[in-house]
């Protein structure tokens, strides 16, 4: 799919045209940075939009990608909407479904809870697949008290889902929450790595690598050539990091992450997947349209990733 973001690249460059200012990493200059800008309709919850609404704002605003919720799909398809009529919408407004977002307990510690949590997750693996998405949101839930030494057991947890969506063709992207049961980049990793899948992957979040309390040092150790989407966001510096709340984040450039040393990291370790914006702050959203608020969201987004 020739992606919108894409197609104004090329075209900048047939006609001659700098569509944006020429910036430098590590000593390469490039025109724009080769990323996506997608949008988690997390977002623009505040307006209550249908799904096909949702899709209809995201794409007239300019954004590669969109991150659906799949509450919001069932919302959809529950009144009687298809599936396919939501993919011809996707695809009519050139818009990649980086993955949709669930919370099924696939990891529950209790056996009973695990089985009902897997089969709601290749439920909304299924979803994923009829919309033509290849990835899926797979945030730890579940588990009543995390036990490092139990990592091998969450392993085998994950390892089930990998195998049931591989058969759909759609990836559970591991989660990291900054608050959750794996806020830590080392254990994230090392459940993932534990599998001994190929497809295992993690979905990351700037928000919630701080709020974790983790180093973006780390990063450094990570194949981010392999991650397909990256949630993108800031943080102010007040509240303390260990009391931030998902409404606290902040647009991409607006808050304290060190945005100026990270994207060329990402440029340089061969990231080419979607940075996408996942935002939760409702004061954004009580005295601006939506079409505002995405308009100032990739225009920051653009700015932060293209310094």
């Amino acid at each position: 799919m020739l992606t919108r973001r894409k197609f104004l690249e090329t075209t900048a460059l047939a006609l001659g045209a700098i569509a944006f200012p020429a910036i430098g990493y590590q000593g390469e200059t490039r025109q724009q940075a080769p990323f996506r800008i997608s949008l988690n309709v997390s977002t623009i919850r505040t307006y209550k939009l249908p799904v096909e609404q949702q899709i209809e704002v995201c794409g007239a605003a300019g954004f590669d990608g969109i991150e659906l919720w799949t509450s919001d799909i069932q919302a959809y398809t529950g009144k009687g909407g298809s599936l396919s009529d939501l993919a011809a919408k996707l695809k009519s407004h050139h818009l990649i479904l980086e993955n949709i977002i669930g919370f099924a307990p696939w990891a529950a510690d209790d056996p009973g809870k695990r089985d009902e949590g897997f089969l709601q997750m290749q439920r909304e693996m299924e979803i994923t697949a009829a919309l033509g998405g290849k990835y899926i949101a797979a945030p730890v839930s579940g588990i009543n008290r995390f036990e490092r030494s139990r990592l091998d057991e969450y392993a085998q947890r994950y390892l089930r889902i990998i195998e049931a969506g591989k058969k759909l063709g759609v990836t559970p992207l591991l989660e990291l929450w900054g608050s959750g049961v794996i806020s830590k980049l080392a254990d994230a990793a090392y459940l993932a790595i534990a599998t001994g899948h190929p497809d295992a992957n993690l979905l990351l979040d700037f928000y919630h690598l701080y709020r974790g309390g983790n180093s973006f040092d780390s990063l450094n150790l990570i194949n981010l050539a392999k991650l397909p989407v990256f949630h993108i966001n800031d943080y102010p510096v007040d509240p303390p990091r260990e009391q931030l709340k998902d409404s606290d984040r902040v647009y991409p450039g607006d808050g304290i992450c060190p945005f100026n040393t990270l994207i060329p990291l990402f440029y340089k370790s061969g990231f080419r997947g979607a940075f996408s914006v996942e935002l939760f702050n409702e004061g954004y959203c009580q005295n601006n349209t939506v079409a505002q608020v995405l308009a100032t969201t990739i225009e920051k987004t653009r700015r932060v990733i293209t310094v």
